[in-house]
C-alpha cells in the first residue's frame, strides 16, 4: 500500500521572516491530518530555521536540489551531506526549471541521483515533457528517456527508495494542470517502466506524483486516480492554508481510492 506524499517546492521564495510562519502554519494545520506524508522543501537558506519548527512534528525536511559530489572545490554548490546533517529526508532531482534555467542534463541528474540515494536520502527524480514534446507525439519517448537515464546504474534497492514526479513542463506555473486522465495514464506507464527496471511488486511501492498547477481546487481529482499518489505542489504551496487544504484533500482522496 503506496502512503499519498505530498511535496512543497517553496523555490525561490521565503526568507527567514516568511519561512519560519509558513512552516509553522502548515505544521499545526496538519496536526490531526493522517494516511499522507508531508514534505517541505525550503530554499537553503531556511532549511535550519524549518527544521526548528518542524521538530517533533510528522512533517520531513527536502532539499530542492545537490551538487553530486560530497565535497570539493564547487563554490556556492551544497552537498548531499550537508542536507543529511540538516535533518533532510528527501532531494528533488531533476526539477524542469532545472533543466531548462541551468542545463542540467540527464547524466548530471543520474550522477546527484546516486549521491543522494549514497547518502541515505530519498531522491525526488522529476521527469517531463514540453507542449512541443506532447504536440508532436512524444510524451512517453520523452519521460522514457529521462527515467531511463536518471536512474542508470541504480540498483533495483536503490530504485525502490525513490519517488518519481511527473511534471509535464507546459503545465509549471501555468495554471493549466494536466487532467487526471492525461496524468495517470503518464502515471501508469511510469509504473510499468519502472516493474522493467526493478520488478512489479517493487514497482508497485513506488510512488509518482503529478506536479504542475495543483492547487487545492484540483488536487482531490487528481488524487482519486488510483495511479495518482500525491502531488509535487510549487506556488501553491506558498500560503499556509491552501496548501493544508489541498494536503487534507488528497489525503481523503488517497484514502478513499485505496480503501483503507
Amino acid at each position: 500500500m503506496r502512503t499519498p506524499l505530498c511535496i512543497a517546492n517553496w523555490k525561490m521564495h521565503g526568507t527567514l521572516a516568511e519561512a519560519r510562519p509558513l512552516a509553522t502554519g502548515v505544521r499545526d494545520g496538519l496536526r490531526r491530518v493522517k494516511d499522507i506524508e508531508v514534505v517541505l522543501c525550503p530554499p537553503f537558506t531556511a532549511l535550519a530555521a524549518v527544521a526548528e519548527v518542524l521538530a517533533g512534528s510528522p512533517l520531513k525536511l527536502g532539499a530542492q536540489n545537490c551538487h553530486a559530489e560530497a565535497s570539493g572545490a564547487h563554490t556556492g554548490e551544497i552537498a548531499p551531506p550537508m542536507l543529511s546533517e540538516l535533518g533532510c529526508g528527501y532531494v528533488i532531482v531533476g526539477h524542469s526549471e532545472r533543466r531548462r534555467e541551468m542545463g542540467e542534463t540527464d547524466e548530471l541528474i543520474n550522477r546527484k541521483v546516486h549521491s543522494v540515494l549514497a547518502h541515505g536520502m530519498i531522491a525526488v527524480l522529476c521527469v517531463g515533457e514540453t507542449a512541443e514534446e506532447r504536440r508532436q507525439g512524444l510524451t512517453f519517448t520523452t519521460v522514457e528517456g529521462q527515467l531511463r537515464a536518471g536512474l542508470a546504474d541504480v540498483a533495483p534497492e536503490g530504485i525502490a527508495g525513490t519517488v518519481l514526479a511527473y511534471e509535464p513542463v507546459w503545465a509549471i506555473g501555468t495554471g493549466v494542470n494536466a487532467t487526471p486522465s492525461q496524468a495517470a495514464e503518464v502515471h501508469g506507464y511510469l509504473r510499468g517502466l519502472l516493474s522493467e527496471l526493478t520488478s512489479k511488486d517493487t514497482a508497485a511501492t513506488i510512488r509518482i506524483l503529478y506536479g504542475g498547477s495543483v492547487k487545492a481546487e484540483n488536487a482531490d481529482a487528481l488524487a482519486a486516480e488510483a495511479e495518482i499518489d500525491g502531488a509535487l505542489v510549487g506556488g501553491a504551496s506558498l500560503n499556509a492554508q491552501g496548501f493544508v487544504n489541498l494536503v487534507k484533500k488528497t489525503a481523503r482522496a488517497g484514502v478513499a481510492v485505496r480503501g483503507t
